[in-house]
């Protein structure tokens, strides 16, 4: 996995989280939570004008809320 620093407002709030710049699969298949989540718990992520949090429990699910 190739990493670099965060710098644009959408990357985490931080700016010191490595950041998964592998190229998506061209197959356009799943993508895996770990390259979403990049070893945090939960991450926001912005979808047509609307803020959701993504967080990963203990028991290794994931939720998704607004």
């Amino acid at each position: 996995m190739t990493t670099r620093a965060a710098t644009s407002p959408d990357a985490c709030r931080s700016g010191t989280e490595p950041v998964d710049t592998t190229p998506p699969e061209p197959s356009g298949g799943p993508v895996p939570s770990h390259r979403l989540l990049q070893g945090r718990r939960a991450i926001e992520i912005s979808h047509n004008g609307a803020v959701y949090r993504l967080q990963a429990t203990k028991l290794g699910k994931l939720i998704l809320t607004k």
